[in-house]
């Protein structure tokens, strides 16, 4: 197996992350009847790669991305015990590419530039049917803090 390297994303690299946002969106949607049908944005993806507050990587063997994540560092709610913390988003790795560890280098990554920004915190939202990724984010330290309900009214 090729050796895949972590690195910023680039302009360059919006074509093919535009398309891995589309696959985790459909991905996703079994799990949330809720999203809308056709393309869907969650995020502003160059606003991520041109903020001094957020690092976009992706996972790179042979030329070819296979995985992409971000830490974004957002203010805390004022009951909490820190004032900042870094979300992860967007944590992707192409299908035939998981189960090798890439996930986990991909949060390590993360994890390191987190904390060379002084912050100790970091959360992510995973939906908890995803049992694969709620594994995954466990082995690499996550604990599960608060699920999110909803009901359909009228």
């Amino acid at each position: 197996m090729d050796t895949i390297v972590t690195r910023k994303a680039t302009l360059n690299d919006l074509p093919v992350l535009d398309n891995f946002l589309q696959q985790l969106v459909n991905a996703e949607r079994p799990f949330d009847e809720t999203i809308k049908e056709g393309i869907v944005i969650y995020y502003d993806l160059r606003a991520l790669m041109e903020s001094d507050d957020a690092e976009l990587l992706v996972l790179e063997g042979n030329g070819r991305l296979v995985g992409c994540g971000y830490a974004d560092i957002r203010k805390a709610k004022s009951y909490l015990k820190y004032e900042e913390y870094a979300h992860l988003g967007f944590m992707y790795v192409m299908p035939e590419y998981r189960g090798m560890g890439l996930n986990q280098q991909l949060i390590t990554a993360l994890k390191q530039w987190v904390l060379s920004k002084g912050i100790r915190e970091v959360r992510l939202e995973v939906y908890e049917e995803n049992a694969a990724a709620v594994k995954a984010y466990e082995k690499a330290g996550f604990k599960k803090l608060l699920s999110t309900m909803r009901c359909e009214i009228g």
